[in-house]
């Protein structure tokens, strides 16, 4: 077993064990293998291993691997954008991703439905909470949610499918569980009113655990994976 395929089924044992300590079955939970600044050939050992959904936080970079893996005649992959998207940008993930996690303005919501072409699936949406308020993160306030999700759920080239975040780092589990609650309550109280919701994107290697008790149904793992980020490149 190679070292990438070893670490996403040690991956796979942490969220499955996370999942049964809460009562929850662990197929409720995917796996985001955060693939940004990894080679093509790191993706590829993931995917002999099993794992389909990539998220990439650098437009065009994302771009050049989803094309390489489709030049390849790999179709099943998912392709997650997970990054800032700026407006200028917004075109390149219309045209090439599945998802984007990041939406936090109407304006991009609308730049992103009028720019996804006619032929391909709506786009998946995910609306970014800022929940720790940090200043430094994009995303909005808990309170300006119902305001966009109204707005981003009426686009026609777009489907709204839940909240994503990435909390402050916080060194207690509990201090993790309340934060990750205040996400879930937002999400649970969104999929009443709204059919499509079914994502909460939330839980990186360091607040996996308590993420996946509060509630979370995607985590975001990259180190884990993949191995430490190499700066030189």
């Amino acid at each position: 077993m190679n070292d990438i395929a070893h670490n996403l089924a040690q991956v796979r044992d942490k969220i499955s064990a996370a999942a049964t300590r809460c009562g929850r079955a662990s197929e409720e939970i995917t796996l985001l293998a955060v693939s940004k600044t990894k080679p093509a050939s790191a993706i590829a050992e993931a995917i002999a291993a099993g794992q389909r959904a990539f998220g990439e936080n650098y437009v065009q970079e994302g771009v050049d691997k989803i094309r390489y893996f489709q030049e390849q005649g790999t179709s099943d992959l998912q392709w997650h954008f997970i990054g800032p998207l700026q407006s200028n940008k917004s075109r390149l993930v219309a045209e090439h991703f599945d998802w984007c996690h990041t939406v936090d303005r109407l304006r991009i919501a609308t730049r992103l439905s009028d720019q996804r072409p006619a032929e391909m699936p709506a786009l998946n949406v995910l609306i970014q909470i800022n929940i720790s308020d940090e200043n430094s993160k994009s995303g909005i306030a808990l309170s300006e949610l119902d305001a966009l999700v109204a707005e981003v759920a009426a686009l026609p080239r777009l489907t709204l499918r839940g909240l994503m975040a990435i909390p402050a780092p916080e060194s207690s589990y509990e201090r993790q569980f309340a934060v990750a609650q205040q996400m879930a309550v937002a999400f649970e109280a969104l999929k009443a009113r709204y059919e499509t919701v079914d994502t909460l994107s939330l839980g990186m290697s360091d607040d996996m655990e308590a993420a996946i008790a509060a509630g979370s149904t995607m985590v975001r793992i990259g180190t884990a994976v993949f191995g430490a980020r190499d700066y030189t490149k």
